[in-house]
């Protein structure tokens, strides 16, 4: 329970359930706060994660979109979009997905109105068919 005045935390119907004692979003003072988000699939799958002629096949645009679209309804889900997002924070397993990553990121986001961004490298994820995952930090839209 939030002691932060007017906070809620919310977990996401139909989205993947948190591997942890922590929400999808935090909403507090106008603003939403995304907990880091994977390509996991409300089944436990993962996409851009395939099973492909006894080989494991992984994808990090795929997975980038998926992201990004989880993200997408983790702040519907509080009245906020996309484009509300101000800030974003990605975790990449592997810089030499970086082109493949920022070339999907870019059909979503631009330089002129897109969230500031910080990309790093990570040792691992939660799981290891996942190569990518973002937190963000959204302002609401006034009601």
């Amino acid at each position: 329970m939030s002691t932060l005045p007017g906070a809620r935390s919310e977990v996401v119907a139909g989205k993947a359930t948190p591997r942890g004692a922590y929400p999808h979003v935090k909403v507090v003072g106008g603003l939403a706060f995304v907990s880091g988000t994977s390509s996991r699939r409300p089944d436990d799958t993962i996409a851009g994660a395939e099973l492909v002629d006894g080989h494991r096949v992984l994808d990090v645009a795929v997975q980038t979109r998926a992201v990004i679209e989880n993200i997408r309804d983790i702040l519907g889900a509080v009245g906020a979009s996309l484009a509300d997002l101000v800030q974003v924070t990605c975790y990449l397993v592997d810089m030499a997905d970086f082109p493949a990553y920022n070339a999907a990121y870019a059909e979503y986001f631009d330089a002129a109105s897109g969230p500031t961004r910080t990309t790093v490298a990570v040792r691992a994820l939660p799981h290891p068919d996942l190569l990518i995952e973002i937190q963000g930090i959204a302002v609401l839209p006034a009601n």
